[in-house]
C-alpha cells in the first residue's frame, strides 16, 4: 500500500513539474530569446549573404556579417556551421561544388594576446578566408582567419586549419597537415 502511494506522488509531481513549467513566464522567454537568436544569426544575415544557384544552408546556420560571405553554385553548407566574416574587412569566400560538413566553423576574425590586460580588450586580427572549388570540410573542422584551401581539397572532421592547404591535398590533424593527394599518382612519399 505504501509503495502505491509512493508512485500516486511521484506521478503528481511529474504532472505538477509539467504544469508549472507551462505557467512559468521563463519558458516562453526563453522561446522568445531562441527566435531572437534565429533571427539575428540566420534570417537577417541570410539577405545579405551572396549565395549561387542550387546551394543550400541548413536551416541552423549561423552567419555574422554576410555581407562579406560568398558561397558559389551547388554548395552544401550542413547543420550547425558557423561561417563568421570579420567585423570589419574579413571575409569569407567560397567557391563551387563545396561541401562543408556538420559543425564546420569558420571565422574570419581572432584576438590577438599582447600580454596586457583582459583577452576582449585585446586587438582583433581579420583576415581573409577563401577556399576552391570542390572542397569538401569534414563534421568539425574549423578554419581559421588568413587561409586559404585550394581547390579539390579535403579536409578531415576535426581539423584545425590554421594554415594554407595546397590544391588537391587531404589534409588532418590538430593542427591540420597534409596527409596526401587526391591524386592516385601523387603517395606520401613525395610529401
Amino acid at each position: 500500500m505504501m509503495r502505491n502511494a509512493t508512485r500516486c506522488v511521484g506521478r503528481t509531481g511529474r504532472l505538477c513539474g509539467l504544469l508549472g513549467s507551462l505557467v512559468d513566464p521563463r519558458t516562453y522567454l526563453h522561446v522568445a530569446r531562441l527566435l531572437h537568436y534565429y533571427a539575428y544569426s540566420h534570417v537577417r544575415e541570410r539577405r545579405d549573404l551572396q549565395i549561387g544557384a542550387r546551394s543550400r544552408l541548413a536551416p541552423n546556420v549561423s552567419l555574422r556579417n554576410a555581407s562579406r560571405i560568398q558561397i558559389g553554385h551547388d554548395c552544401h553548407v550542413g547543420d550547425h556551421c558557423y561561417l563568421w566574416a570579420g567585423d570589419s574587412s574579413g571575409t569569407i569566400t567560397v567557391g563551387d561544388f563545396v561541401s562543408l560538413g556538420p559543425g564546420v566553423f569558420v571565422t574570419a576574425s581572432n584576438y590577438q594576446y599582447t600580454g596586457n590586460g583582459k583577452f576582449r580588450d585585446q586587438p582583433r586580427i581579420e583576415r581573409n578566408i577563401t577556399i576552391g572549388n570542390d572542397v569538401w570540410l569534414g563534421a568539425r573542422a574549423i578554419i581559421t582567419a588568413g587561409v586559404t584551401i585550394g581547390n579539390g581539397c579535403i579536409v578531415g572532421a576535426g581539423a584545425v586549419v590554421t594554415k594554407d592547404i595546397e590544391a588537391g591535398s587531404v589534409a588532418a590533424g590538430v593542427p591540420a597537415r597534409v596527409i596526401g593527394y587526391r591524386d592516385k599518382k601523387t603517395t606520401k612519399k613525395n610529401l
